[in-house]
């Protein structure tokens, strides 16, 4: 008798092995462990068993702790003034919990795979593989540490995980749409910490950011998250949603402002301009533009006045530009400085750059992508951005459902207001941005081909065929 449609001997073995090397680890450390570490061992091992029992649930649980997980230092590159931590966060050990529960269950079940086959796998293979490249010979040939770039090049891997495994686990408009309130829910809680730190005077930050926050991560990541929240609520029917949305985007906005960031308002009014294109309801994108316009002078708090203004009045100090007839302050002008190193010092390697991490710190995403990969990873990178723009336009184009056309139209706002941001910013490396960026990615490439409601067989099925089709 044909034993085909079960798992193989192998295939069981495989699990069994991974089980038993843990289980041989964790009696050698146990002895030497605190009681801290031992109860962060015991916490990785539940989330490991929630892997393979539901993914769904595992997801669930790397989407809660994206913004709400602790980060901590684990090396940096050489020279203290031009390097950059390495720093490593609670997700960082969930998603690879997942991903060797989700190896686990593919040991076993040979139907399952990794990566699923969608219209933007060789752009982020080529990026990918431009980034590892130039960094393995700036290892090799110039003064890259190969730890800490390999570190920096596993976080873009990391992101790419997190795209496969939500896009391979989507089933439904449901699960979809059950995703998308767990991240606003996760927004919430980043909002209300953000408002209970506005007493302090400081600028506001993410929670759990360590001694040194950056207001300016959290920035971007508002502006993604209201974008998304805008597209919902301009596009639903329902009286309870508008209500429920047009809260969350004010509870929002409160933080947003006093983080004050100056990119991230760039990036919420690039943002914003862009519903006056997407939106079919851009009399009433207009209208509230108008009347943001003729409010903001009397409601925006003082903070953040003096912030905008401080760009051009800062008191006279050594590293200040002058721009025409106007002085620039000390931090825009080390971004110009370090702009103007990058135009000078990309011609020594220009074709592959001098690998990730190769530089020392440049904030500006598209300038450190030119100086680390060089001409051929600017170029991949832009292919991959661009990839993923005509295909959240094309969705939304083609939506019918009022949670389809919002999703796709809030994305691809906020992946807009997300590149005016990284003009100042390494935005698309950032992981508090870059997280629910990619996740949400996934659902908005996925919805086509989602199935609405189906019996559980025939969705199945349907669904089968569905990701089947994708190319």
């Amino acid at each position: 008798m044909n034993n085909s449609s079960g798992p193989s001997s192998i295939q069981l073995i495989i699990p069994l092995v991974m089980l038993l090397a843990l289980i041989l680890g964790l009696s050698y450390m146990i002895p030497g462990l605190t009681a801290t570490q031992t109860l962060a061992i015991g916490g990785g091992i539940a989330v490991f068993i929630i892997c393979l029992a539901s993914t769904e649930a595992a997801l669930y649980i790397l989407i809660f702790s994206m913004l709400l997980s602790p980060e901590f230092i684990v090396g940096t590159t050489e020279g203290a003034s031009l390097g950059r931590g390495v720093t490593l966060r609670m997700d960082d050990f969930i998603i690879l919990l997942i991903g060797l529960g989700w190896l686990a269950k593919m040991a076993v079940n040979k139907e399952l795979g990794v990566f699923l086959r969608t219209p933007i796998n060789k752009p982020i293979a080529y990026y990918l593989l431009a980034c590892l490249i130039s960094t393995l010979l700036g290892s090799l040939f110039l003064k890259v540490d190969l730890k800490t770039g390999f570190f920096f090049v596993l976080k873009y891997f990391e992101y790419v995980l997190i795209y496969f495994m939500a896009a391979n686990h989507l089933k439904s408009k449901g699960q979809a749409r059950n995703y998308v309130w767990a991240l606003l829910i996760t927004c919430v809680i980043v909002s209300v910490v953000g408002m209970l730190q506005i007493p302090e005077s400081g600028r506001v930050t993410a929670p759990f950011e360590g001694e040194v926050g950056e207001p300016n991560t959290l920035g971007g990541y508002l502006v993604f998250m209201l974008s998304i929240t805008a597209g919902l609520l301009l596009t639903t029917t329902s009286l309870g949603l508008r209500l429920i949305y047009g809260s969350m985007a004010f509870l929002f906005i409160v933080p947003l402002l006093f983080t004050q960031s100056r990119t991230s308002y760039l990036a919420l009014i690039l943002a914003g301009m862009a519903f006056l294109w997407l939106s079919e309801k851009r009399l009433i994108v207009l209208i509230a533009f108008i009347f943001a316009g003729l409010l903001l002078p009397f409601v925006t708090p003082k903070v953040v006045t003096e912030r905008l203004s401080f760009t051009f009045t800062q008191r006279e100090q050594r590293g200040q530009i002058k721009v025409g007839g106007a002085t620039i302050d000390t931090s825009t002008a080390a971004r110009l400085h370090s702009w103007g190193g990058v135009t000078r010092d990309f011609k020594k390697h220009p074709v592959l750059g001098f690998g990730v991490t190769g530089y020392g710190f440049i904030d500006a995403e598209y300038f450190r992508v030119l100086i680390e990969t060089g001409l051929i990873g600017l170029f991949m990178f832009l292919v991959l951005l661009s990839s993923i723009f005509r295909l959240a336009y094309r969705n939304l184009k083609e939506a019918t459902g009022s949670f389809d056309r919002g999703l796709s139209m809030g994305f691809l706002a906020g992946f807009i207001g997300l590149l005016a941001h990284a003009v100042g910013a390494n935005t698309f490396i950032i992981v508090r941005i870059m997280e629910p960026f990619w996740f949400i990615l996934a659902i908005v490439i996925m919805l086509p081909e989602l199935e609405s409601e189906v019996p559980k067989a025939e969705g199945a099925e349907s669904i089968a065929q569905g990701k089947k089709r994708i190319r």
